[in-house]
C-alpha cells in the first residue's frame, strides 16, 4: 500500500485543499511521473491508470475523499478514449491533453493569484480566510497561494482587534467637544504641540522618539494648562473631555476607539481604501504601518470575509445566500465547542444555515411533486425567501404556468385618423401567486397557440388590424417563463367607414366629401332613406334650402365569396339654406347708469341670425364680405347678446370693435362695426379742501390703467378753458399717495373732472367723467391789542382779510391756566357779535381775571377761516 500512500499524499490531499478540484496535468492525477512511468508507452499508461483507479475505490471508503473521487470518477469517462488509443499505439491525442492540462494549471495559478491581488487591494493585505476561499475556488492549494502572495508582497494576516464600543459611555460627546476644540483625536488634545510626527497605536501608544507616554500624568499635565485658562465655552468642552481621561477606560483602548470609530464613519461614508489610508496617516497622524493594519481591520469587519469564519457566514446569512453558507460550513473545519461551554459562533451560524437549507430543499421537493401550480408557487416562494440562492429552485418556479384567462372580448373601433382599431380586453386570470403578466397574439386564419404564434399586439390595442380579413386574438397569461392556454375571440372582421366625411350646405345644395378605404369596392350614400347617386370619394346635389336632411355614408366591401357586405355608416344632417345678408348699419350707445352695458341697434337682415363680436383691431374684412363662420371664430371672440327691442344688449367688458355677424350654416356676412371704448366712470368721487391743497378721492375703475384729471381754479368752465389743468395719474401713484393732490389757494373756488384714459388703435381716448366742485373759504386774520392807562385798559380787535366779507358771528373767549381754548365752550365769552364787517375793529374792557390766562377768537362761519395771532398775543402772564 506504498503506493496509495504517496498517491493520497501527493495528489488527493492537495486537490481537496483546492476544494476538491482534481489536478489539471494528467501526469499528476494518473501519477505518470517518475521512474516507475519511464518511458510513457501505451502499455505503462494503461497499466497506471487501472493502478490509480484501484486507489481511488479504496480511497473512496473515506469521508473526507468521497466527493473528490466521485468528480475524478466523473471526468475519467470523459478521458477513457485518450488512454484507449495510448493502449493501441497512438499517443496523439494523450500528449496533446498532457500539454493542454499544463497550460490549464497555470492559467488557473495566475486566475487564483490575479484574484488574490484583487481582495488585497491597495493595502496589499488579505485575511487566512480569504486565501482559503480563493485556494478552493480557483483549484490550487493553499500554499501555492502562499507563496504568490509572498512574490507579489501580499501580507496574509488577521484582521486586528478593534473595540467595537466605546469604552466610555459618553464618548459621544467627548467627540463632539474634541471637533469644538479642533483636536483631531484624544492624542492631539492630551499632548497638543509635544506630538511632533506619526505615532503607533496597535500595539501600544508610541510617540515619535519615545518621549511622550498616554498616561495619568500626561492627562494631569494637560488638564493643569486648562485650568490656567479664563473660564469660557471652551473650557466646558475640555472638561468633557478630560472626564473621560479621568474615568476607569484605559487610555490607549480610549485612544484606539477614538481613532477607529472616524475610520468607520469615513467607510460608512463609502470612502475608498486609498482614501482610509490617506486619512489616518495625513489627518490623523498615525504611523503608516499602524495605519494600514488599521484600515485593514475596520474594511474587514463588514467587507467579504471579515471576522474570520463567523464573519464570512453571518455574511452570507444575512445576503441571503444560504447555500453557500451552508457549503462554507461544510468545507471548512468548525472548532468544537468548550467543554460544559457554550457552542462556537461558527457552530451556531452552520446550523442555522444547514437547518434553512434543508428546510428550503423539502419545499423545493414538494413544489415538484405539486399538481396545482400556483400551490407550488407559492412553496418555491417560501423556499427562496428561505435559502434566495437555492439551485434549481428560481428556474422551476419560472417554469410553473398561471391559470388561463377566463374570458377575453374584441371590439371593433373607428381610429382617429380614419381607420379601424381593434380593442382586446379580457378578464384576469384567476392566478394569484406570482406575477402575471398577459400577452395579446393576432393571427390569420386560425386561432394562435402560442405567444410567438402571430402578429404579436402591444398593449390591448391593434392599431393596424388587416382590414377585411378574418383573424382571431389569443390572450395568455405568462408567469416567469411559461405561458398558460390562450383564451381566443374570433373571427374579427374588421371594414373601416369612410374617413373625414364633410357635408357642405351651400344654395339649394349640398356637397359631400370623404376618404374612401382603399380596400372598399365602392361607397353608399343615402339621404332620408332614398339612395344618392355618389362617386367613390363625393356627391353633390340639389335640395330644397330650410330644411333639414339627414344622410348616411356607408363602405361596401366584398367578403371571400364575393358578396357584398355594407358597413353601418357615418350618419350626419345639414340644412342648406341662402347665404346671409350684411347689417349695413348699426349704433351702439353706452347705457348711463351702467358704463358696462351697450345697446346696439340695426335693422335685421333678411336672411341669417345677428351676432355681435369683438375684435382687437380693425375687422380683417371688408364689409359685406361672405367668409366661413369658422374663420370669424378664430379671429374674433362670441359675445353674449341679449335681444332687446331693435337690437342687442351686450357688455363687451374689453375694449375694441364691435362687429355684427350675420350667420347662416356655417357662413358669415360681415357687417357694420363699432369702436368701443371701455372706460368706465370713477365712483363715489369726494373732493375735500386740506389747507393750501384739495385732496381727490374715488373708486378706482376696474381694468383701468390711468385716469385724466382736468381742475379749473376760479371757474366752471374745464374742458376747453384755456386756464384749465389737466393731470394723468396712473393707479400705482394714486394707491402710494392715497388719492390726488391738487395745489390750489384757500380764497379761490375750484372745480375738476375725472375721467378714465386710454390707448386704443393707437390714439388716446377718455371714458364718460365725473364731475365735483370746491368753494373758495376767505381767511380772515385777527389780532388782539391792549391799549390805555393802567386805571382803564381795553382790548381792541383788529379783523384784515385779503377782500371785504363779514362775518356771521365772532366771538371771544377767555380760559384761564395754561391751556389754550380750542372751541368756544371751553372758556368764558367775554363778547359777541353778528355780522362783523371785515377789515374792521372791535373794542371791550380788559377782563378783571387772575393771571395767567388765554383770550382767542372763535368764528361760527362756513366760508370763513379764522387765522390766530402768535401765541405771545394770546396768552396773558402778567
Amino acid at each position: 500500500m506504498a503506493f496509495d500512500d504517496d498517491y493520497r499524499r501527493e495528489v488527493l490531499e492537495p486537490a481537496r485543499a483546492a476544494g476538491d478540484r482534481p489536478p489539471e496535468d494528467l501526469r499528476v492525477r494518473y501519477a505518470l511521473t517518475g521512474p516507475l512511468a519511464e518511458p510513457l508507452t501505451g502499455a505503462v499508461v494503461a497499466a497506471r491508470v487501472k493502478q490509480v483507479r484501484q486507489c481511488w475505490r479504496r480511497a473512496r471508503g473515506q469521508l473526507k475523499y468521497r466527493k473528490l473521487i466521485d468528480r475524478l470518477e466523473a471526468e475519467h469517462r470523459e478521458l477513457a478514449p485518450l488512454f484507449a488509443a495510448a493502449e493501441r499505439g497512438d499517443p496523439r491525442p494523450l500528449d496533446a491533453r498532457l500539454r493542454g492540462g499544463r497550460e490549464r494549471t497555470e492559467r488557473r495559478r495566475d486566475d487564483a493569484r490575479a484574484r488574490l491581488a484583487d481582495a488585497a487591494g491597495t493595502l496589499r493585505m488579505a485575511t487566512p480566510a480569504e486565501v482559503d476561499g480563493i485556494a478552493r475556488a480557483g483549484g490550487v492549494t493553499r500554499a501555492e497561494l502562499e507563496r504568490a502572495a509572498a512574490a507579489d508582497g501580499v501580507e496574509i494576516r488577521e484582521p486586528d482587534p478593534l473595540p467595537s464600543t466605546a469604552p466610555y459611555p459618553a464618548y459621544r460627546k467627548v467627540q463632539e467637544s474634541l471637533d469644538v476644540l479642533g483636536h483631531r483625536h484624544l492624542a492631539d488634545f492630551v499632548f497638543g504641540e509635544r506630538l511632533v510626527g506619526p505615532f503607533r497605536i496597535l500595539d501600544g501608544f508610541a510617540a515619535p522618539g519615545g518621549n511622550l507616554s498616554l498616561d495619568r500624568d500626561a492627562v494631569a499635565t494637560a488638564a493643569a494648562g486648562w485650568a490656567r485658562r479664563g473660564r469660557d465655552t471652551s473650557t466646558t468642552h475640555a472638561d468633557t473631555i478630560l472626564a473621560a481621561l479621568r474615568s476607569d477606560a484605559p487610555l490607549p483602548e480610549l485612544l484606539l476607539f477614538d481613532v477607529a470609530d472616524r475610520l468607520r464613519e469615513r467607510l460608512r461614508q463609502r470612502a475608498s481604501e486609498q482614501a482610509l489610508l490617506r486619512y489616518a496617516v495625513d489627518d490623523l497622524g498615525v504611523d503608516r504601518r499602524d495605519a494600514r493594519r488599521l484600515v485593514f481591520s475596520v474594511v474587514r469587519e463588514t467587507g467579504p470575509g471579515g471576522g474570520g469564519l463567523a464573519g464570512r457566514l453571518r455574511a452570507l446569512l444575512d445576503a441571503g445566500e444560504v447555500f453557500a453558507a451552508a457549503e462554507l460550513a461544510d468545507a471548512a473545519t468548525v472548532p468544537p465547542p468548550p467543554a460544559g461551554g457554550e457552542p462556537a459562533e461558527e457552530e451556531v451560524l452552520a446550523a442555522e444555515a444547514r437547518h434553512r437549507l434543508d428546510t428550503a430543499l423539502r419545499l423545493r421537493e414538494t413544489a415538484a411533486a405539486e399538481p396545482d401550480p400556483d400551490r407550488a408557487h407559492r412553496l418555491l416562494d417560501d423556499a427562496l425567501r428561505l435559502v434566495r440562492d437555492l439551485p434549481g429552485a428560481l428556474n422551476q418556479q419560472r417554469r410553473l404556468p398561471p391559470r388561463p384567462v377566463p374570458a377575453v372580448r374584441a371590439d371593433v373601433d373607428g381610429g382617429g385618423d380614419g381607420g379601424a382599431v381593434v380593442r382586446v380586453s379580457w378578464d384576469p386570470s384567476p392566478s394569484t401567486a406570482g406575477e402575471v403578466t398577459y400577452r395579446v397574439v393576432r393571427r390569420a386564419a386560425r386561432a394562435p397557440r402560442t405567444p410567438t404564434d402571430g402578429h404579436a399586439v402591444e398593449g390591448a390595442v391593434d392599431e393596424r388590424p388587416p382590414v377585411n380579413a378574418p383573424v382571431y386574438y389569443g390572450v395568455f397569461a405568462v408567469r416567469g417563463d411559461a405561458a398558460a392556454a390562450p383564451a381566443v375571440v374570433g373571427p374579427v372582421v374588421v371594414r373601416p367607414e369612410p374617413a373625414e366625411v364633410e357635408l357642405v350646405a351651400g344654395d339649394g345644395q349640398v356637397t359631400g366629401r370623404w376618404r374612401c378605404p382603399a380596400e372598399a369596392a365602392r361607397v353608399v350614400v343615402v339621404r332620408d332613406g332614398a339612395p344618392v347617386p355618389a362617386g367613390r370619394d363625393g356627391f353633390r346635389e340639389r335640395v330644397p334650402n330650410g330644411r333639414t336632411h339627414h344622410y348616411r355614408v356607408a363602405a361596401v366591401y366584398l367578403d371571400p365569396s364575393g358578396r357584398e357586405v355594407e358597413t353601418d355608416g357615418v350618419r350626419t344632417s345639414v340644412t342648406p339654406s341662402a347665404p346671409p345678408e350684411p347689417v349695413y348699419e348699426l349704433d351702439a350707445e353706452v347705457d348711463g347708469d351702467d358704463p358696462g352695458l351697450v345697446r346696439v341697434r340695426f335693422d335685421p337682415p333678411g336672411n341669417g341670425a345677428v351676432e355681435l363680436v369683438l375684435s382687437p383691431g380693425p375687422p380683417p374684412w371688408p364689409r359685406s364680405a361672405l367668409v366661413p363662420l369658422e374663420e370669424v371664430r378664430r379671429e374674433t371672440r362670441r359675445l353674449a347678446c341679449a335681444p332687446v327691442p331693435g337690437g342687442l344688449e351686450v357688455r363687451p367688458g374689453a375694449g375694441g370693435w364691435l362687429l355684427a355677424v350675420s350667420v347662416a350654416e356655417g357662413g358669415a356676412a360681415i357687417g357694420a362695426y363699432h369702436r368701443h371704448v371701455n372706460l368706465p366712470p370713477p365712483r363715489r368721487l369726494v373732493a375735500d379742501r386740506r389747507g393750501d391743497h384739495v385732496h381727490v378721492g374715488f373708486d378706482w375703475p376696474p381694468d383701468v390703467a390711468e385716469v385724466d384729471v382736468v381742475y379749473q381754479v376760479g371757474g366752471d368752465a374745464l374742458h376747453g378753458s384755456e386756464s384749465s389743468s389737466t393731470r394723468t395719474v396712473t393707479r400705482a401713484a394714486y394707491d402710494t399717495q392715497g388719492g390726488i393732490r391738487l395745489p390750489v389757494p384757500e380764497d379761490e373756488p375750484v372745480a375738476l373732472s375725472v375721467a378714465a384714459a386710454g390707448t386704443v388703435g393707437g390714439s388716446r381716448v377718455t371714458g364718460p367723467p365725473v364731475t365735483a366742485r370746491v368753494a373758495a373759504r376767505a381767511v380772515v386774520r385777527y389780532d388782539v391789542l391792549r391799549s390805555g392807562p393802567p386805571w382803564r385798559r381795553s382790548l381792541t380787535i383788529r379783523l384784515t382779510s385779503s377782500r371785504p366779507l363779514r362775518v356771521a358771528r365772532l366771538s371771544l373767549v377767555l380760559r384761564a391756566g395754561r391751556v389754550m381754548p380750542h372751541r368756544a365752550a371751553d372758556g368764558e365769552t367775554l363778547g359777541a357779535w353778528e355780522q362783523v364787517p371785515v377789515p374792521g375793529e372791535l373794542s371791550l374792557a380788559v377782563p378783571d381775571a387772575s393771571r395767567p390766562y388765554w383770550l382767542r377768537c372763535f368764528a361760527d362761519d362756513d366760508v370763513v377761516e379764522l387765522a390766530d395771532p402768535p401765541v405771545r398775543t394770546l396768552q396773558v402772564t402778567r
